[in-house]
Formats: C-alpha cells, sequence, structure tokens
C-alpha cells in the first residue's frame, strides 16, 4: 500500500506541478499543501469516502501524544546486591533496599541516571557520576547497622583476630574509616577471603606489609599477595595497639 499511496501523490501532486517554475521552496510547499488537501479530500472509488475522513475516523482516535521528554538512550545491565546493600557500576557504589542484599537486580543506565529494578519493577533511582565512590540512600538502610545476614563489625573483628594482629589492624582501619561500617563490609570480606588462597599466615604477612607502607588496602594487599611482596617481609607480627600511619590518614585532631 505503501508503492501505491506513492504514486498516488506523483500522479495528482507532482504531475501537475512539473511543468510549474518556483524561485522559493515556501511557495513550492504551498502549491504542495493545496494539491495534497484537495487529493485527501476527494473520494475514494471503492469506499466513497476521502482519505480524510478515514483519518479522522479511523487514525486520529488512536493518537497518543508524544512523549514531553526526547528518548533517552539507556544501558542494561545486571548486578548482585552485596551484604552492604550497594550495587556496583564504574567502581561506584549505589544502595539498594536493604531487603535485596543477594539478590540479582537489573540496572538501567543514562548518561544521568542509574534506575534499579528488581523483578520488573523498580525499587531505587540514583543521580549517575554524584561525588563521592558510594551513593547511599537513608531509606534503603536497615534499622539497625549490625547486623546484615548474620555480618556485623564483631564478627568481622574476631576473624582477622584469628589470623592476625596486622590483619585485625586492617579490618579496624577499613570499618572505622567509613561513614557507615557496612561500607567497609565489602573491603573486609576480599581482604579476608584472601586466605582461602593464599593461606592465613601470608595473608597476615601482606597486611603488616601493607601496613609498613601505609596502604592498608583491598587493592595493596591483594597486589603484595599475587606479586608475593610478603615474602621478604621478616617473620614478625605488628603489634595490635599500632597505629596506622600515612599523610592521607586524618587523626582525631583532625575533627576538633
Amino acid at each position: 500500500k505503501v508503492e501505491v499511496a506513492v504514486q498516488v501523490v506523483e500522479r495528482w501532486i507532482l504531475a501537475r506541478l512539473r511543468h510549474h517554475t518556483f524561485f522559493c521552496l515556501s511557495d513550492l510547499n504551498t502549491a504542495i499543501r493545496q494539491l495534497l488537501q484537495e487529493m485527501n479530500a476527494r473520494p475514494l472509488q471503492r469506499q466513497k469516502v476521502s482519505r480524510w475522513d478515514l483519518f479522522e475516523t479511523l487514525d486520529r482516535p488512536a493518537l497518543h501524544p508524544l512523549p514531553s521528554t526526547p528518548y533517552e538512550y539507556a544501558q542494561w545491565k545486571k548486578a548482585k546486591v552485596s551484604i552492604d546493600y550497594h550495587i556496583e557500576f564504574n567502581r561506584r557504589l549505589y544502595s539498594v533496599p536493604h531487603a535485596l542484599v543477594g539478590e540479582v537486580v537489573e540496572l538501567r543506565i543514562t548518561a544521568t541516571l542509574i534506575t534499579v529494578l528488581h523483578r520488573g519493577k523498580q525499587v531505587a533511582l540514583h543521580q549517575r557520576h554524584g561525588s563521592g565512590r558510594f551513593s547511599t540512600q537513608p531509606h534503603h538502610m536497615p534499622e539497625s547497622h549490625r547486623r546484615h545476614q548474620e555480618w556485623s563489625p564483631g564478627r568481622f573483628l574476631n576473624w582477622a583476630k584469628q589470623i592476625g594482629a596486622a590483619t585485625l589492624t586492617v579490618v579496624r582501619h577499613q570499618l572505622e574509616n567509613r561513614l557507615h561500617p557496612e561500607h567497609g563490609y565489602r573491603a573486609c570480606l576480599g581482604i579476608l577471603h584472601q586466605s582461602r588462597h593464599y593461606g592465613n599466615e601470608r595473608l597476615e604477612r601482606a597486611c603488616a606489609q601493607a601496613v609498613r607502607i601505609g596502604s592498608p588496602t583491598y587493592r595493596s594487599i591483594a597486589s603484595i599477595l599475587k606479586n608475593g611482596l610478603e615474602k621478604d617481609l621478616p617473620h614478625e607480627s605488628i603489634s595490635e595497639h599500632e597505629p596506622l600511619v600515612h599523610d592521607d590518614l586524618r587523626g582525631p585532631g583532625y575533627y576538633r
């Protein structure tokens, strides 16, 4: 039917204008508009109604207004909610309702927003590229930050203490240098789980090395273990109460 419509336009409009000369585009458009109105108002042979009548009775009632905002390109991906009730995208962490810990959610990512959906229902909305590494909405937090599927700061500290004083120092640093201790759960798990691959002794020595260089982070410890750098450290353990000293760490006097 599209081809037929093109033929009709060629015969009723283009053919009738082929001998006319126009000196500006507006004059040409005016002539086309007039002939188009005539063509649409002319009754069809079989249906005995015009194209305009069909549009008014069939098409116009089914029309919907255009969206108020233009189409925005979106990227989709899946993510698993960590025990700290955050999902990760582009090295930033976005909160979701804490009841979804352990669930797989869908992310709809645009240039400005990150929408989190669970089973087709929107559960969180965040501005993208905000300041800081965490984007946490208060209503996503549990009433008590002390337990998340049986995880708590005390459990991490007890686990670390069983490995050694250096590991305990690193884990305590992760928990105490966050806006909320739960924000350190991801790093604590990553650090403590290194013992599964390298054993408690190597992890303890790697933590001691990380403390010595003033970089008690998951990335530093993982790199030390991966490259075997902890092997050069003497067989010693730092005191449980030895403070971390680094130019980038703020002491209690900073907050006075």
